[in-house]
């Protein structure tokens, strides 16, 4: 497994955050990370990239402890994405790109071959090519986060964290942005408010409540009537579609 979470454990003070969350994210995967505001999503995407320590439990990167493991060393093989991740507005598309390439390269190390074909890369898989010379202000919402994307994707990463990256961009872009990481073919864990969205481009979910994960696996097996009334208070019906034969929730007024 690529990211396995064994019983992990967070808290602030005396409140706990994230309680008892164990799972492994399988390789090449897209998993949806699913709940409420306030059910410790982006805290446990934080966790998974390092940037936090747990409490308790254990996370594990091809079964080495992460607090074993050097924050540089996480970064090589870690990307994240944050949901408010901001830039310099007077860098250029491909100098926010190049940023992803830091965690492979020495102090005095000049610009390398590897370097170039990394960024390249990440722009042509973005789309974002020929907005290689584009100032950031200057960049749609949606090219923004493709952008974000692409960065992480010059980090060449094992595994990729997004929290929430659709948030604010028009329905194109959402469909975009999760069409591209999906076709990504690598472990991607992603925290989405959409449910029909999630259900469409995941291959597995995780639902949470309360810092607790109260439902996991395929979207047609978590996605029920029940856990919709139960954890997202809304009253819906649930059925295949024809379209892409993912579950699809018709909500009720």
């Amino acid at each position: 497994m690529s990211i396995k979470v064994d019983n992990l454990v967070w808290k602030i003070g005396n409140k706990t955050i994230l309680d008892s969350v164990s799972f492994e994210a399988k390789p090449g995967k897209m998993l949806g990370l699913l709940g409420p505001n306030g059910s410790g999503k982006t805290s446990l995407l934080r966790l998974l990239a390092g940037l936090k320590k747990p409490d308790g439990g254990q996370i594990l990167l091809e079964q080495k402890d992460i607090r074993t493991i050097s924050r540089r060393a996480i970064a090589q093989r870690v990307a994240f994405v944050e949901q408010h991740a901001t830039t310099n507005a007077n860098l250029g598309v491909i100098d926010v790109v190049k940023l992803g390439r830091f965690p492979h390269r020495s102090l005095f190390a000049g610009w390398t071959r590897a370097d170039e074909e990394a960024v390249e890369t990440a722009l042509e898989r973005t789309g974002m090519s020929t907005k290689r010379n584009d100032r950031w202000q200057s960049l749609s919402g949606g090219e923004k986060q493709r952008t974000h994307i692409a960065r992480a994707l010059a980090q060449a990463p094992s595994e990729l964290i997004l929290d929430e990256p659709t948030n604010h961009l028009d329905v194109q872009h959402q469909i975009g942005l999760l069409r591209l990481v999906a076709g990504l073919g690598i472990t991607s864990i992603i925290a989405l408010h959409d449910l029909n969205h999630a259900a469409m481009f995941c291959d597995e979910l995780i639902v949470m409540k309360g810092g607790r994960i109260v439902a996991t696996g395929a979207p047609d097996a978590v996605l029920t009537e029940d856990l919709l009334r139960n954890v997202f208070a809304v009253d819906a019906r649930v059925e295949a579609s024809q379209y892409h034969g993912r579950p699809h929730i018709h909500y009720l007024r």
